[in-house]
């Protein structure tokens, strides 16, 4: 689109004012919904299986009323550690760097050789890996949550991050040298901006998930999840880290403290690499050939690029076409898509240690998932 050209978002809006069906929605959004919608809406290689996705909805609530989910089930998990345990503020620290380095963690090594984080007798892998490593960091007396730490350029080193990654098998954790910048970044913005601590960075949100999601993307490029997308001027808007970070205090402080937004449910999925696969296995998205081809041969798609924007955007509006399909058949049910995308990623992970994966996860390696 030319600088010419009208916008056709702001042609959409005046045309409802005209029309008299123009609905102005209170407190700040987020916008990644809206480019979703926008990347499906103009997708040629990945599709969204309306059918599927109502047999879909019914499969998920039925099972996810039966394993209870719910915010708890965040804090349930032996990993995660408590507010009783850790304290409101130190627990806001806690989660605040979990999903600053909450990014790339699959392999292509076999189970028994991929990087892999020894802790309190067992051995975690993927996203736990790192929940496991930041806690192992903590008992050693290592300040990993700090960002008064991230900021020392002689204490928080890579070589010490090294140490706090270290793994119990010769795979390295991936991406280190940008987890260190990712530390960098976020101690220098947290001192210049919010007195060096993230809980100042959650007040001014004033109660708003979709604020403190664009306070994030705003202030930190390390946050700032958003791509070209060819026809759109504006870029299309994923915040999968930032919008994480957001859930993880609600599902955390269940709703109070840190965790009370008013707005929560304006959150989408987290689009990362294993939910678009599970999307994908139960029929409610495909790919065309070359993309299929790609993924299955598990070769690299690069970050940002329009097969990437592809997989990540439709997967959100495929969720959201679930969610929008379990309230109409269940409407007194409170249900939003942050519950969703935990019951999901937590089956594909599930299916994943049983052996009964029957696709491949698309291959991106990047610090926004």
């Amino acid at each position: 689109m030319s600088d010419d050209e009208a916008d056709p978002e702001l042609l959409a809006l005046l045309r409802q004012h005209l029309q008299g069906k123009l609905t102005l929605h209170d407190g700040p959004e987020t916008g990644v919904l809206q480019g979703a919608e926008y990347v499906y809406d103009n997708a040629i290689d990945v599709a969204i299986d309306m059918r599927a996705c109502k047999n879909a909805a019914a499969v998920i609530y039925a099972q996810m009323q039966q394993k209870g989910y719910s915010p708890a089930t965040w804090a349930a998990h032996e990993l995660h550690p408590s507010r009783a345990e850790l304290g409101d503020d130190a627990m806001v620290a806690f989660v605040f760097t979990m999903d600053l380095l909450n990014f790339s963690f699959w392999s292509e090594l076999p189970e028994a050789e991929r990087f892999t984080i020894e802790y309190r007798g067992r051995r975690w892998t993927g996203y736990w890996s790192l929940v496991a490593a930041l806690r192992r960091a903590l008992d050693e007396g290592i300040p990993i949550t700090d960002s008064h730490f991230w900021q020392d350029e002689e204490e928080c080193t890579l070589d010490v991050l090294r140490h706090v990654f270290r793994s119990c098998t010769n795979e390295e954790m991936p991406l280190l040298a940008e987890r260190l910048a990712c530390l960098r970044e976020a101690g220098q913005v947290l001192y210049e901006k919010y007195e060096c601590h993230p809980a100042n960075l959650i007040d001014e949100a004033n109660g708003s998930a979709a604020a403190l999601v664009n306070l994030l993307a705003r202030d930190f490029k390390c946050f700032r999840d958003e791509h070209v997308f060819e026809g759109r001027r504006k870029p299309i808007r994923i915040l999968k880290r930032a919008q994480i970070l957001a859930a993880d205090l609600w599902a955390c402080f269940e709703g109070e403290g840190y965790g009370d937004f008013w707005d929560i449910d304006k959150l989408t999925m987290f689009a990362d690499y294993r939910v678009p696969q599970i999307l994908n296995s139960m029929g409610c998205i495909s790919y065309s050939p070359p993309l299929s081809t790609a993924i299955r041969t598990k070769r690299d798609i690069p970050s940002g690029s329009n097969w990437e924007m592809q997989l990540r955007a439709c997967s959100i509006w495929c969720v959201e076409l679930i969610r929008r399909e379990i309230v109409k058949q269940n409407p007194d049910c409170r249900l939003n898509a942050i519950l969703i995308d935990f019951f999901l990623y937590d089956t594909i992970k599930e299916m994943e240690a049983a052996g009964q994966e029957t696709v491949p996860h698309h291959r991106t390696r990047s610090i926004w998932y």
